[in-house]
């Protein structure tokens, strides 16, 4: 090779390489696949009812980073309900038998139980005082696990069960329902003296015991007996998975306590970090207190709104996307919202209504979200029955003309769609 042509072939590889690093300086760092190249959307798995597969994979094609190609746009967010939506059975229920069962809930200070919520009841702090009082001193664990210690523990599963006493008073009252469900924030405000690295332990062991527990088992709990075993939901799993392969920022919103739901969602790879679940403020030390952190315009300790219908959507848009203030507490533009949400309860309405592009309920029978669901006024609702053990279908039509709503003083009145107009009595139709 001559000296020329070395030359010429040393110029065309320097050009080449200048034009090469022009088009990496410009091409995407995201995950998709540059303009042009194959990119395939995850599929998913069968098992799901009617044409809802059909109509989930519609949402990951339509708005994963396979259609179209825009290497610049902010991921689209997907939140799930955690209890009885992505999981059957609940996990804070199965943290409190596991703590009833081995002795972890502490006598509150001076022995009063209205320390521990705000809402409870005069009649159910009594009741509590009788039957656990002489059991330990203040700020000592309890021996509910115990046989001297099992009328305590039939005592405060009954009072989180029920929101009653065993002996049928209420157990909570003045609370605003649309924000808060006194029962569910007793679970983490009974964690207090514990630390967020001792719940995830607690939590943890009763994952694998009600993971290890056949379906259907029941275990005991004081004198009486409880639900005893969880299962995640095959195609819940595998629709996570696929919206995460697809691009998708996916959530987790649950009313169960925080560091509960962070260790069962490392089951479907959801971090720490995009979990919302119902938070304790902390002393110094990081040890929980009976107070929890607040939301909008409810400041921490107020212990009046956690992750529960409005509460959901006030955290939703706190934590995900970053609206701080009383702001947190109103609808969103679209722009700033969730285009998927899943949920199975009452609980569940707000954030779902939230959701711009498709809204998965899975069917309890729940008065309002299946009013909701099946009157169906946008199309972007769609129905599935539990995957374990679904409900048969209900007898009566759902109350939406009448009883379907609980207004925030617990007043039932008429389900209204976002123009005021009054939903109809629907037919359960999926079962």
């Amino acid at each position: 090779m001559t000296p020329r042509s070395t030359t010429r072939r040393l110029q065309a590889v320097a050009a080449a390489a200048i034009t090469a690093g022009a088009l990496l300086a410009t091409a995407p760092t995201a995950e998709a696949a540059r303009p042009g190249a194959p990119c395939t959307a995850p599929q998913l798995k069968a098992g799901w009812y009617g044409d809802n597969q059909a109509r989930l994979q519609q949402l990951i094609d339509q708005y994963g980073k396979c259609n179209p190609y825009r290497p610049s746009r902010t991921k689209p967010v997907a939140v799930f309900d955690w209890d009885n939506t992505v999981v059957k059975n609940d996990v804070g229920d199965a943290t409190m038998y596991w703590l009833l069962r081995n002795g972890k809930i502490r006598q509150p200070a001076g022995g009063d139980w209205t320390t521990t919520s705000r809402y409870l009841t005069p009649a159910a702090a009594r009741a509590l005082a009788d039957a656990c009082g002489t059991l330990a001193r203040p700020g000592s664990p309890l021996p509910t696990g115990t046989p001297e210690g099992a009328a305590c523990a039939d005592e405060l599963a009954a009072v989180y069960g029920t929101g009653a006493t065993r002996a049928a008073a209420a157990a909570f009252a003045g609370w605003d329902r649309r924000t808060i469900e006194p029962a569910y924030a007793w679970l983490p405000q009974l964690m207090q003296g514990w630390t967020a690295r001792e719940i995830r332990g607690f939590a943890a062991a009763a994952r694998t015991e009600n993971l290890a527990a056949p379906i259907g088992t029941k275990q005991q709990v004081g004198t009486g007996t409880a639900t005893g075993w969880v299962r995640y939901y095959d195609q819940q799993q595998d629709l996570i998975n696929a919206l995460r392969k697809a691009g998708f920022d996916v959530w987790i919103s649950s009313a169960s306590p925080q560091p509960v739901v962070e260790v069962w969602a490392q089951g479907v790879d959801i971090a720490a970090d995009h979990v919302i679940g119902i938070r304790n403020t902390t002393t110094r030390g990081g040890t929980y207190t009976a107070h929890l952190q607040g939301c909008g315009s409810v400041a921490d300790g107020a212990d009046t709104m956690i992750t529960y219908i409005d509460g959901k959507r006030c955290w939703i848009n706190k934590e995900i996307f970053g609206v701080r203030g009383a702001a947190a507490e109103k609808v969103q533009p679209a722009a700033r919202r969730q285009v998927f949400a899943a949920g199975d309860s009452d609980t569940d309405i707000s954030f779902l209504r939230d959701a711009t592009t498709l809204r998965l309920v899975v069917n309890r029978n729940k008065n309002e979200l299946m009013c909701r669901a099946y009157d169906n006024s946008d199309g972007k609702w769609i129905v599935n029955p539990m995957f374990i053990e679904p409900k048969k279908q209900k007898n009566n039509p759902y109350p939406c003309s009448t009883t379907g709503y609980v207004d925030h003083d617990g007043t039932a009145a008429p389900v209204r769609r976002g123009d005021t107009s009054i939903i109809s009595d629907q037919t359960d139709t999926v079962f």
